[in-house]
C-alpha cells in the first residue's frame, strides 16, 4: 500500500507500508492491503504504520480524516509529529 500523511505545513510521510492503524472517531481502525474503500474522521491520537522492511513508525496527530481507495491511503491532519521509530525483527 502507499501511505501519505499530510498536514497544513506539508508532507509528514510518504511511502510504501504493510499496515496502518489510525485513530478514527469510532475507535482505532486497522488498514491492510485490499481493504475496502473508506472515508473516516480522525480524532487526536496516534497513527501507526509498518514499512515493508519491518520499520514501525508512530506519529502523534491532531484531528483530521483518512481516505482509502485502491491501496492508496491518505491521512490529512491539522498537525503531526513522529513519536518514535522502532525496527521490528
Amino acid at each position: 500500500m502507499n501511505l501519505e500523511i499530510v498536514s497544513r505545513t506539508g508532507t509528514i510521510f510518504h511511502g510504501d507500508v504493510k499496515e496502518v492503524v489510525v485513530p478514527a472517531a469510532e475507535g482505532e481502525l486497522g488498514i491492510l492491503p485490499g481493504h475496502t474503500p473508506l472515508l473516516a474522521i480522525l480524532v487526536p491520537g496516534t497513527v501507526r504504520f509498518v514499512q515493508p522492511n519491518g520499520e514501525a513508525h508512530t506519529f502523534n496527530t491532531t484531528r483530521g480524516f483518512v481516505t482509502l481507495e485502491e491501496d492508496q491511503v491518505m491521512v490529512v491532519v491539522d498537525a503531526g509529529t513522529e513519536a518514535e521509530q522502532v525496527k521490528s525483527a
